[in-house]
Protein backbone atom coordinates (compact mmCIF):
# COMPACT_ATOMS: atom_id res chain seq x y z
CA UNK A 1 0.00 0.00 0.00
CA UNK A 2 1.93 3.09 -1.76
CA UNK A 3 1.74 6.47 1.20
CA UNK A 4 2.43 9.17 -0.82
CA UNK A 5 3.26 12.88 1.01
CA UNK A 6 3.40 16.05 -0.69
CA UNK A 7 4.47 18.93 1.18
CA UNK A 8 4.07 22.51 -0.01
CA UNK A 9 4.13 26.39 1.42
CA UNK A 10 0.57 27.63 1.88
CA UNK A 11 -0.18 30.07 -0.99
CA UNK A 12 -3.14 29.59 -2.25
CA UNK A 13 -3.02 26.54 -3.67
CA UNK A 14 -6.62 25.53 -5.17
CA UNK A 15 -8.62 22.34 -5.12
CA UNK A 16 -8.00 21.69 -8.69
CA UNK A 17 -4.27 22.25 -8.44
CA UNK A 18 -4.66 19.53 -5.03
CA UNK A 19 -6.75 17.11 -7.02
CA UNK A 20 -4.36 17.43 -9.96
CA UNK A 21 -1.37 16.51 -7.61
CA UNK A 22 -2.92 13.59 -6.35
CA UNK A 23 -4.19 12.24 -9.55
CA UNK A 24 -0.31 12.47 -11.04
CA UNK A 25 1.37 11.32 -7.88
CA UNK A 26 -0.71 8.38 -8.00
CA UNK A 27 -0.01 7.54 -12.02
CA UNK A 28 3.42 8.27 -11.51
CA UNK A 29 3.63 5.04 -9.01
CA UNK A 30 0.79 3.06 -11.40
CA UNK A 31 3.15 4.01 -14.66
CA UNK A 32 6.70 3.40 -12.34
CA UNK A 33 6.39 0.85 -10.21
CA UNK A 34 3.52 -0.58 -11.35
CA UNK A 35 1.44 -0.30 -7.95
CA UNK A 36 -2.48 -0.36 -7.69
CA UNK A 37 -3.98 2.80 -7.48
CA UNK A 38 -7.01 1.87 -5.55
CA UNK A 39 -4.80 0.88 -2.40
CA UNK A 40 -2.46 4.37 -3.03
CA UNK A 41 -2.63 6.91 -0.67
CA UNK A 42 -2.03 10.84 -0.95
CA UNK A 43 -1.46 13.43 1.55
CA UNK A 44 -0.79 17.28 1.15
CA UNK A 45 0.34 18.89 4.02
CA UNK A 46 0.17 22.28 3.60
CA UNK A 47 3.25 24.41 5.58
CA UNK A 48 3.17 28.35 6.30
CA UNK A 49 5.62 30.09 4.87
CA UNK A 50 7.16 31.23 8.49
CA UNK A 51 7.52 27.08 9.09
CA UNK A 52 9.74 26.59 6.00
CA UNK A 53 13.05 27.28 5.72
CA UNK A 54 15.95 27.34 2.64
CA UNK A 55 19.37 28.38 2.57
CA UNK A 56 19.10 29.23 6.47
CA UNK A 57 16.21 31.63 5.94
CA UNK A 58 12.18 31.48 6.45
CA UNK A 59 10.40 30.61 3.12
CA UNK A 60 8.25 34.07 3.90
CA UNK A 61 11.43 36.45 3.73
CA UNK A 62 13.11 34.75 0.60
CA UNK A 63 9.34 35.69 -0.70
CA UNK A 64 9.64 38.86 0.40
CA UNK A 65 12.90 39.60 -1.00
CA UNK A 66 11.91 37.74 -4.30
CA UNK A 67 14.43 35.04 -3.83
Amino acid sequence: MPYINIKITREGVTKQQKQALIAGATKLLVDVLGKNPATTSVVIDEVDTDNWGIAGEQVTERRRKGL
